[in-house]
């Protein structure tokens, strides 16, 4: 599995009112044939289809009930079942995410077709998949919030070849055998011995790793404590730092702060998202951010779609 493909599509990196550049908050990840959505706001169908990234949605993770973030599932749900979807859908979220399923179905007076379930996450919450985990943390928003970490498992360490062969291995099938956590025998000068993958494989890699802030003041050490060496790192930088008094009264980060974020916790990108109306342009948060943080910093319009390969 540790070659799945990797993406993240930016749908909308708007603030909490949308311009004609940007919608509100919706963050696609697609993890081989996984589609995660992280917050759904009003307007994200369209720029699913626009991304052309299709609706096989296989899991919603809400941030926090404002509805900038969230009006879209309504949307989303019915074209789902007007499409025939039947397998369950499930909807993760903080405290009020079994309230909001709930009137969901109530409000939406048509015949759903598949089963849609909500899950309460806290702080420190998990949700396992096939071959990754997606884990909450608490994040300061004015309400009960959080912000998600998607890490894959381990990768196997680097297979040594030159090492296997003075062992005895011949190259072929046995190379992937030992890759694989096999044991194997081979005959080396007319003797028998055990290979084990210890003696031939380096030490396990870690995988890729996103994190997602959501909307928040800055949290760096809860921040550092679950997303410390995050190959991609969203944060909100709602403002730039001439209104760095307004950021602290409505619970939100400047980019300055999301660089200073990104350095404590060693991101490697640092992605800024949800970006006020009232700038039309973002060379200042880009510059406010790379002051605090020297690691790659993109401030991606919506549709922007980024591959996350591996670091090492």
């Amino acid at each position: 599995m540790s070659g799945e493909t990797l993406q993240v599509y930016f749908l909308g990196t708007a603030g909490a009112l949308p311009t004609p550049m940007r919608n509100p908050s919706c963050i696609m990840v697609r993890r081989g044939t996984d589609m995660l959505l992280f917050d759904c706001g009003e307007g994200a169908q369209q720029q699913m289809m626009r991304a052309r990234c299709g609706f096989t949605v296989n899991a919603i993770f809400v941030t926090h009930w404002h509805a900038d973030h969230f009006l879209g599932i309504f949307g989303l749900v019915q074209t789902l079942s007007f499409n025939g979807r039947t397998e369950p859908l499930t909807i993760y979220g903080p405290n009020w995410v079994h309230e909001f399923v709930e009137n969901l179905k109530k409000i939406t007076r048509f015949n759903l077709k598949f089963p849609l379930d909500s899950i309460e996450l806290r702080d420190g919450s998990w949700v396992r998949f096939n071959g990754y985990t997606v884990t909450g943390f608490a994040v300061s928003h004015g309400l009960p919030a959080l912000g998600y970490v998607l890490e894959e498992d381990p990768r196997p360490g680097r297979f040594d070849r030159d090492h296997a062969i003075e062992l005895g291995v011949p190259p072929g099938p046995l190379f992937g055998r030992l890759q694989r956590g096999e044991t194997i025998l081979v005959v080396k000068d007319g003797v028998e011995r055990e290979v084990q993958p210890y003696e031939v494989m380096g030490a396990p890699r870690p995988g890729r790793k996103i994190v997602y802030t959501g909307d928040t003041k800055p949290v760096i050490p809860i921040l550092v404590e679950h997303g410390r060496d995050a190959d991609l790192l969203i944060h909100d930088a709602t403002y730039d730092e001439s209104e760095i008094k307004r950021a602290a009264e409505f619970y939100h980060a400047t980019a300055s702060q999301a660089g200073q974020a990104a350095a404590a916790a060693n991101a490697r990108i640092l992605a800024l998202t949800h970006i006020s109306s009232r700038y039309t342009d973002t060379a200042i948060h880009a510059n406010e951010a790379k002051a605090a943080f020297s690691g790659t910093i993109i401030v991606p319009d919506d549709l922007f779609m980024l591959e996350i390969i591996y670091g090492s």
